[in-house]
């Protein structure tokens, strides 16, 4: 497929532009023309592009890409090693951030309700049709250790739990993939017995403590992992790419 092409089919199914975002969303970096084989990862750091060129893919399709708001616009030092190891091999970079947590069904924090058995009843912010952080209820309830050990489980990694104060039971949860720590108030507001995200800030655990709610995190990486992931697959089934998916540990 063409790589232009290739952006439209993922702006299509993603509509990075209905989401006010922090970063450009499609294609930040042209390769070669035509793209049969892609990579997929959470961030485009060094490691993984030097296994996409490992692998010879044309494209690396990725949640976190560069250009961020606020970050020195120079293409110099890491930044200009990274750019120029994906022109020196013609490699297109594609990279999604918040169109990639948002979406319904391949979305990170769709794929993390799946993974953990949440049912998803909406947005967190009942006036954002695109709301960042969502909510659902547990098919069963669940103490705050036992959704800890499921996460844990599924994540393959330890979450930090704060359950002072919190509820016996979780039967209600909000989360939000990645640093979407700072909807545990509204979480709260909402009456929610648990929230997730993937980092937590020092603020967090007094929030959590004060407005007895169970807090979980889980991880930035960990969370997002499976976002970009369920997009790989998805263009496997729909459009007969040759995709790899890579994970670059990353214990944060």
């Amino acid at each position: 497929m063409n790589n232009l092409k290739l952006e439209a089919v993922l702006n299509k199914l993603l509509s990075p532009h209905l989401i006010k975002d922090y970063c450009p969303n499609g294609l930040q970096v042209e390769g070669k023309a035509e793209v049969k084989k892609i990579v997929t990862g959470v961030t485009a750091c060094q490691a993984l592009i030097d296994r996409a060129i490992e692998e010879k893919a044309d494209a690396l399709v990725v949640h976190h890409g560069f250009f961020w708001k606020g970050e020195a616009a120079e293409i110099r030092g890491m930044k200009f090693r990274r750019i120029k190891a994906l022109m020196d091999n013609g490699i297109n970079l594609y990279a999604y951030h918040l169109p990639l947590d948002v979406h319904s069904e391949i979305g990170n924090n769709a794929q993390l309700a799946k993974l953990l058995g949440f049912d998803v009843l909406g947005g967190l912010e009942a006036d954002n049709p695109k709301s960042v952080a969502i909510h659902g209820q547990l098919e069963e309830p669940l103490t705050g250790e036992e959704l800890a050990a499921r996460i844990a489980m599924t994540l393959h990694r330890e979450p930090l739990h704060i359950g002072d104060n919190a509820p016996a039971e979780i039967k209600t949860v909000g989360w939000c993939t990645g640093g979407g720590q700072d909807f545990i108030e509204l979480a709260a507001q909402k009456g929610l017995d648990a929230f997730i995200s993937g980092e937590v800030s020092e603020r967090t655990t007094h929030i959590a403590r004060e407005l007895g709610i169970h807090y979980f995190g889980a991880g930035h990486h960990a969370t997002e992992r499976y976002g970009v992931k369920a997009l790989g697959e998805w263009l496997v089934q729909e459009h007969q790419f040759d995709v790899t998916f890579i994970d670059i540990d990353n214990p944060v």
